[in-house]
């Protein structure tokens, strides 16, 4: 699964640096790993590795790596210990492959997911998911991202999910629902995607729901920050 790791490494790079973009935060890109030169904004790493092998102390020089930096370790191989860093969790990648959606055995759901097409809709979405001002209305204008809801009979916001497209993939991110229970949200999301390749990563009991839904793991990485 060495590619689909590699793949939704990069996709997540990609979706770290849209939403750095929105808070004016210009990211850079190489083949050894994306990366802003400043504090990235809260939840978002300050560096994601591409690749195996990246050097510690090149990566770091790419960054501020004093307190409060972050970095996606996507390949679970680096040792940011001696720097001041610590491990704040561990991950898995997840992949899907694209699916005839006519054939998809993840079937129809109860409650499909929908676009959030407003500024005043995705603010009521970040307030449910928590994110608050992390999630700015520029996000909607770009053709990459769809941020996807999920309703109850009364009209409540009661979940949701971030799609961002790059290439042949698609990325899943920030999952959510508000009772906890986020498999009508995992089942709902490759109808959403029209059917495409997705992507992502999850921990925990996070975890379980988005395997129902038909995703496998591609590896393991690891966050790390400097207290």
């Amino acid at each position: 699964m060495s590619g689909e790791r590699a793949s939704a490494a990069r996709n997540n790079a990609e979706w770290c640096d849209l939403v750095c973009a929105c808070h004016d935060l210009p990211g850079a890109t190489d083949a050894d790993a994306w990366s802003v030169p400043r504090r990235s904004p809260p939840w978002y790493p300050d560096a994601v590795t591409l690749r195996p092998g990246v050097s510690a102390d090149a990566l770091l020089a790419r960054i501020d790596p004093g307190p409060g930096a972050s970095v996606k370790d996507s390949f679970a191989d680096l040792d940011l210990r001696p720097y001041g860093f610590r491990v704040l969790f561990t991950a898995d990648w997840i992949h899907r492959p694209a699916t005839n959606r006519a054939t998809d055995p993840a079937g129809e759901v109860e409650r499909p997911l929908t676009p959030v097409r407003t500024p005043d809709g995705l603010a009521t979405w970040a307030a449910v998911h928590g994110g608050g001002e992390l999630f700015r209305p520029a996000l909607l204008a770009d053709p990459r991202v769809t941020v996807l809801a999920r309703y109850a009979a009364d009209g409540a916001l009661t979940g949701g999910a971030v799609l961002n497209r790059g290439g042949p993939l698609t990325g899943v991110s920030n999952v959510f629902a508000v009772d906890g229970d986020a498999t009508p949200i995992w089942a709902g999301i490759p109808a959403a995607a029209a059917g495409a390749a997705l992507v992502g990563y999850e921990s925990g009991v996070d975890l379980a729901p988005a395997l129902r839904a038909g995703f496998t793991t591609a590896g393991p990485l690891r966050i790390w920050v400097r207290d």
